[in-house]
Order: C-alpha cells, then structure tokens, then sequence
C-alpha cells in the first residue's frame, strides 16, 4: 500500500535587510505562515534610504546587515505580494538568489533587490544596517 502522507512543502530561506527584520514594519516574524530563524548574515552591496523602506543594491565591497529566515511557498507569496514583484522589468524589486554564510554555513538565500532604476538620488546608507539607523533616519 503507498504512503499517502502528504510531502512537506519545500522551505527557501530569505535574506532581510529592512522593514522585514525583526522590529521593522513589516515584521516577518508576524507574518503566516510562520517563519523560522535561521541566523544573522551579510551580504555585499549597498543600502539606499528611500524614506519609509531601504533598498538594495547587491554587489560590491560594503557589507549589507539582515536576518535570514526558512520560508515555505504560501509566505514566500505574501512577500512577493508585499515587495510588489510582478514580473515586470519595472517593477520596485527583483527577486535575487545569492550565496550566503548563515552560522559558518553557506546557503542559497532569496533576497529582494531594489530597481536601480527607482534610485534616483536616494541616499546611500553607510553603515548597511537599516535597523542601526536612528529612527531609520541616515546616520
């Protein structure tokens, strides 16, 4: 007789570096399905301040701060639905896959990357921790 249990879904863990983060407006750990804390990480880019939100540029020399977190389909959708992604080559994020070390481990992370076409003149954050900002203000 075959097992009819169903398979688990599959996790991808996401990078966050903004309003996601624990704290932020956006609060991943608020959102269901539950994530799951994986650990702290950096990645290499730079950070813009675009008011309420940060966004990210990946590549480069600076270190970028943020959490990663294990996700399953149903909230990697809810934040898709959150950061807009659509599809479309204008949209305000793309969704990125990058290699990241999570507690001396590497791992395949998705992270949200900001247009560079929705820079304008925003204002590099320097410190790449958006959360580090006072009152999420440039430092």
């Amino acid at each position: 007789m075959p097992d009819e249990t169903p398979s688990p879904s599959p996790v991808r863990c996401v990078f966050v570096y903004g309003t996601l983060r624990k704290g932020g407006s956006n609060d991943i750990t608020r959102l269901l399905p539950a994530p799951r804390f994986v650990g702290g990480a950096q990645t290499q880019g730079t950070l813009y301040h675009l008011g309420a939100y940060p966004g990210l540029v990946l590549g480069g020399t600076e270190a970028v701060v943020g959490e990663v977190y294990a996700i399953g389909p149903a909230l990697e959708q809810r934040l898709d639905g959150i950061e807009e992604i659509h599809g479309r080559p204008d949209d305000e994020y793309f969704k990125r896959e990058v290699r990241l070390l999570v507690n001396g481990v590497p791992m395949d992370c998705l992270v949200y990357e900001i247009n560079p076409d929705r820079l304008a003149a925003a204002p590099r954050i320097g410190s790449g921790d958006w959360m580090r900002q006072a009152g999420h203000g440039l430092a």
